[in-house]
């Protein structure tokens, strides 16, 4: 998918759009993403001025965007919305820097009426930078 693919599933727009790419799109099961990090993103300035990194938070976010993807790409799914509703299990092992290639894969565990869980990993050049659990609800548009 490219960004106008992705903009018509999800609701986010700049500076709330994480994801650049979906790669790869199983609808109801996976989808994996890219999210191409540049220090022209507009957090940089504050976080942290003369060693950029990408906020946490950010991360989990474009994790939960791509994840929601793999739900809202489903035709039965495809006019709802995908609220985060949980987040479990989340670790970081590696700062992601301005440069970085961001591949996200995410696979959904459940996926019941308006509940959803996913997991999801961040890699960049195949190291692990961050990893966690995510509750979706599902919601009318």
């Amino acid at each position: 998918m490219n960004i106008e693919e992705i903009m018509d599933i999800l609701p986010h727009r700049y500076p709330f759009l994480l994801v650049d790419r979906i790669i790869d799109l199983v609808p109801g099961k996976s989808a994996a993403g890219i999210k191409n990090v540049s220090i022209n993103e507009p957090f940089f300035s504050g976080h942290f001025p003369g060693r950029p990194i990408m906020p946490g938070v950010l991360m989990v976010e474009a994790m939960a965007q791509v994840g929601a993807c793999a739900i809202l790409g489903d035709d039965k799914y495809r006019h709802q919305l995908a609220y985060l509703a949980g987040v479990d299990h989340v670790r970081f092992k590696r700062l992601a820097i301005p440069g970085d290639t961001l591949l996200i894969s995410t696979e959904l565990i459940k996926l019941r009426a308006n509940i959803g869980k996913a997991k999801g990993k961040i890699t960049v050049n195949d190291e692990l930078v961050c990893s966690g659990e995510f509750l979706f609800a599902l919601a009318k548009a």
